[in-house]
């Protein structure tokens, strides 16, 4: 994805001795501007997407501000437009603005004003542009990269292994804290594996009483118990020719583990009430909240089937510890509610994003999704997440604050495409400060400048 340019100023005003005071005041408060003398001449180099606002003047020789407000819109929607207004024209501009202008600033003004309402301008627009980016890059991810976002070091790791061991018919066992996305990990090795034409099957052991566990994994036969009134497949039949997918496999009762082990060697399974071996064709991914091999070493889990699952191992970090992964995630979770819920998808502001990186996650990406919901619905509560972020980290202080001065610096050197110099005028350090702050945090430098997405906050 090709990173959103800096924004500017397309001023456009017949006075010209009012456009060069303008143009002055503009490019005094760093802000780059292109100036015209008519909508006619400004008109020949807009095109929709552009990195600019547009300041002009209502009237003028030729067609009028208000007139090339309708064209603008036609042309780019969220587009800021701030229309110059002599008094006469106050209930002209207070139309226009019904009519979706940004703003207008009656003449004359100061340079104060003018600088002020063209920076919330500019703003807007930066956020708009980056979320269309980021929204587009969105939509061009494939395979594995589509399932598994992040730009993460620790992400990136997992999009590698999942790669690799797909292809692979060898059980795979998941680590991760609640929310950290074992069931799409699940569901990303079986959809790129020579298996995908077979059935995914879900089983989650922590939530079948354990008088149910072994029907439910092995199936049973008619009359087999009270209530078997008939012949049923178990889940691990069902998974013949797909994969079986087993969360929260150390709540298992260590009587099915018997069975389990046996059954993963032998690749063969026994209904209960059944003598006859049924043979068994599916590949076994495991997930866990616990270390099985700490759990197996004090007894709570068979070492043996340990071993048996142990195989290959796949562990996804918990989100605070990922946190450059957030933009693009919400992003993600929020163009998904809103086609849920049949909503606009909102633009997250900068105070949202900032609560968002800061925020401790003790839910992961599954609280993400939840608060992008939310947010979409227009139900967010933004106190309420203000007020977690100072009580709900499970983190030490110092590495919180490394956690978000890392998240800052990063995506400042985003904003400036990855130049360490402009990067380190935009946040105001000296130059030598943010090398060394780069050095400590072990930022990526490098993968910022190759065009990674930016977020949607500043």
């Amino acid at each position: 994805m090709n990173p959103v340019q800096p924004v500017g100023v397309i001023y456009v005003e017949d006075d010209d001795d009012v456009r060069i005071g303008a143009v002055q005041a503009l490019e005094l408060a760093g802000l780059p501007v292109t100036p015209f003398a008519s909508v006619e001449a400004a008109g020949a180099i807009v095109r929709a997407d552009m990195p600019f606002v547009v300041v002009s003047d209502v009237r003028l020789r030729g067609k009028s501000g208000t007139e090339w407000l309708s064209e603008l819109h036609r042309l780019d929607p969220d587009l800021p437009v701030i229309l110059v207004t002599g008094h006469g024209d106050i209930s002209m501009a207070v139309q226009a603005m019904r009519n979706g202008a940004y703003d207008f600033i009656e003449k004359p003004c100061s340079s104060e004003q003018l600088v002020s309402v063209v920076r919330r301008a500019l703003d807007k627009r930066r956020l708009t542009l980056e979320v269309r980016a980021l929204r587009s890059a969105l939509a061009d991810r494939q395979g594995i990269e589509a399932s598994l976002l992040g730009r993460s070091p620790q992400i990136q790791e997992v999009r590698r292994l999942v790669s690799t061991l797909a292809s692979t018919n060898v059980d795979v066992t998941i680590y991760g804290e609640t929310g950290t996305g074992k069931d799409v990990v699940a569901r990303c090795l079986h959809a790129h594996s020579a298996r995908r034409s077979g059935n995914y099957v879900p089983v989650n052991c922590g939530g079948l009483p354990e008088s149910l566990v072994e029907s439910e994994l092995f199936g049973h036969e008619a009359g087999a118990f009270t209530g078997a009134t008939r012949q049923r497949i178990g889940k691990i039949e069902y998974a013949h020719g797909g994969t079986l997918f087993l969360d929260e496999i150390e709540s298992m009762p260590p009587s099915v583990q018997v069975k389990l082990l046996r059954a993963l060697q032998d690749r063969s399974i026994e209904r209960v009430g059944s003598n006859r071996p049924v043979a068994v064709d599916c590949r076994v991914v495991a997930a866990s909240k616990a270390n099985l091999f700490e759990l197996s070493e004090q007894k709570l889990f068979r070492a043996d089937l340990y071993y048996r699952l142990g195989v290959a191992f796949i562990e996804l970090p918990p989100l605070r510890e990922r946190r450059e992964d957030i933009p693009i995630l919400f992003e993600h979770f929020t163009l998904e509610a809103a086609r849920r819920f049949e909503r606009d998808a909102p633009i997250v502001d900068d105070a949202t994003m900032s609560l968002l990186l800061t925020y401790a996650w003790p839910g992961n990406v599954r609280e993400l999704r939840n608060v992008a919901d939310r947010f979409v619905l227009g139900v967010l509560d933004r106190r309420a997440l203000s007020r977690s972020v100072a009580g709900s980290s499970e983190l030490s202080l110092p590495r919180q604050l490394e956690n978000i001065e890392r998240s800052i610096i990063e995506d400042a050197l985003r904003r400036k495409l990855g130049d360490v110099q402009a990067t380190a005028a935009l946040l105001g350090i000296p130059k030598q400060t943010l090398y060394d702050k780069i050095k400590r945090l072990a930022v990526k430098v490098d993968s910022i400048r190759e065009g990674a997405p930016v977020r949607t906050g500043s």
